[in-house]
């Protein structure tokens, strides 16, 4: 199951109904791109990230269990994932993926923390 993925952690500072079309959006090393679109969709929620010239102009769909931390005041939003496992999930295009439930299951699945026995989620 991978619901948890498209909840926000509690700790990241979200706040439901606030804007974030326009946010930063920071890896754990680097810059990725803009949040283009959001859901605060409870059990749905995601970041549509367009990531400029940094993978030519794409778009990436983030759960928001990827968000760690939101700065209000600097409009920006800290990802606890690498820019190469970015890159390397599941390509994304908003026609095609944005309804889609075998897409949002795969999406969930690359991106669910994966936890050892007994241990913390590793990410």
């Amino acid at each position: 199951m991978t619901e948890h993925v498209w909840s926000y952690k509690s700790t990241s500072g979200h706040l439901a109904g606030g804007d974030l079309t326009g946010y930063k959006v920071e890896a754990i090393d680097g810059d990725i791109g803009k949040v283009d679109k959001h859901s605060d969709e409870v059990g749905d929620a995601y970041l549509v990230v367009d990531t400029g010239v940094w993978i030519f102009g794409k778009e990436v769909l983030l759960p928001a269990s990827t968000v760690i931390q939101i700065d209000l005041e600097k409009k920006k939003i800290f990802v606890d994932r690498s820019k190469e496992q970015i890159k390397n999930a599941p390509e994304f295009h908003r026609d095609k993926h944005l309804g889609d439930a075998g897409y949002r299951e795969e999406l969930g699945a690359y991106y669910r923390p994966v936890t050892p026995a007994g241990g913390q989620p590793i990410v």
